[in-house]
């Protein structure tokens, strides 16, 4: 962005590069020296728990609140009904009222680690509490008339969909017009000025906009940031062995821990940035390093995330485990380790198959390979055979896995 901001958020996101595209950042940037405004960041529950691809926008809300500014976590529980089609080669699978507010229930344990809700503070609302009851013939007249279907047709998000031939439902086309009417609604009920998004959502976000505008004649603005992708062209949020979330029940503190203890070199001075509160001038400090030195500050990284999401006693704990391990590991150089989730023992349990049960390779094809290439050792001890049994005992109280020089892995069973 070339506008230079005065207002103490819009300068920590331009400073930190949360920002991807705004409606209008002078008039964003004056309303927030003005005073507090209100912002607002929807969230879909299509899962039990959200992920680190959600953390980003969850540190945008974490800043509002500390530059004196009030969040609102909007609890997608009608608009989920639907399914947002954005940048998705097919619909969503459609969940029943109890699934919707199951996940909510495992979502809104995340927020209150970053936000303080209260009368006076953060706000978490659910838009089933407008679409539910909403007249269908009513809606029509009163929003539908307001969007243009070739306007609608022409963003990216729907055009790319279309452009595969892939198909897009109705019901799936109408989430646009809903999540616009979240924003008019949450306008005129909670005064809220500012939606804020990945930069997948700037379709969306422009027509809430421009709704609130048609229909109430006021204005709001759009704030988006940049979806991000690791050095390596890798969607963040991602592992090999699949999505990191960020409820501790789904994924251990440590586990989310090593996540970021193995970021690539390349990233790390990025995601101290985004992801953590230090300084901007540390943060660079800490990316510049070299050599060994890195490694401390992927360290540092892991710990302050840890920190803010699970508490710093599970951030020193999930450090003196991965030391511990590391120190397991015999050897040099930056080694990736993780402490994987319980196994189950089945009877005639082969080394293959439990490689694919822990995640450790894509498929039993892939682990015979690993194998007859000599990549595999079990607490230091080369596999050759993939029919090896596995057994309670073997495992004992951890086996280490080692898969090539850099690569271990403790695996316990529950």
């Amino acid at each position: 962005m070339t506008y230079q901001p005065r207002s103490d958020f819009l300068h920590v996101m331009a400073e930190r590069g949360y920002i991807a595209d705004c409606t209008d950042y002078q008039a964003l940037d004056q309303a927030l020296l003005a005073g507090p405004v209100t912002a607002y960041i929807g969230y879909d529950a299509t899962a039990a728990s959200l992920h680190v691809g959600h953390l980003l926008n969850i540190m945008m809300l974490r800043w509002f609140q500390n530059t004196g500014n009030r969040p609102i976590t909007l609890m997608g529980g009608g608009t989920t009904k639907v399914g947002d089609p954005s940048f998705r080669s097919d619909e969503r699978p459609l969940l029943d009222e109890a699934a919707i507010q199951s996940n909510i229930d495992g979502m809104q344990q995340v927020f209150a680690r970053y936000l303080d809700y209260g009368p006076d503070g953060a706000r978490m609302l659910n838009n089933a509490e407008w679409l539910d009851g909403l007249n269908y013939l009513e809606f029509l007249r009163d929003i539908g008339r307001h969007f243009s279907v070739n306007r609608m047709l022409s963003f990216e998000s729907v055009k790319s969909r279309l452009d595969r031939e892939q198909s897009l439902s109705f019901l799936e086309f109408n989430y646009m017009i809903l999540q616009a009417y979240d924003f008019l609604e949450l306008h005129r009920r909670q005064g809220c000025q500012l939606q804020m998004g990945g930069s997948d959502q700037w379709g969306n976000i422009v027509n809430g906009v421009d709704l609130t505008r048609r229909v109430d004649d006021a204005v709001v603005w759009g704030l988006t940031s940049p979806l991000l992708t690791t050095s390596d062209g890798r969607k963040m949020g991602k592992s090999a062995g699949g999505a990191v979330w960020l409820n501790g029940a789904m994924l251990s503190s440590y586990e989310f821990w090593q996540f970021w203890r193995n970021t690539t070199d390349a990233d790390v001075g990025r995601f101290l940035k985004l992801y953590t509160e230090l300084p901007v001038a540390e943060c660079d400090r800490l990316g510049a390093l070299q050599g060994s030195e890195i490694n401390e500050a992927k360290v540092r990284l892991a710990n302050e995330v840890t920190t803010l999401l699970h508490g710093a006693d599970a951030a020193a704990s999930a450090e003196a485990t991965a030391r511990e391990v590391f120190e397991q590991g015999g050897a040099g150089g930056d080694l990736e380790v993780a402490l994987l989730p319980a196994v189950a023992l089945t009877e005639g349990l082969s080394v293959v198959q439990m490689l694919v049960q822990a995640g450790l390779t894509g498929s039993g094809k892939e682990a015979k390979r690993l194998i007859a290439e000599g990549g595999l050792r079990l607490n230091n001890e080369a596999v050759g055979d993939p029919q090896m049994p596995v057994t309670a005992q073997l495992i004992g109280d951890g086996l280490k896995v080692s898969i090539g020089k850099k690569k271990h892995r403790m695996l316990r069973l529950g």
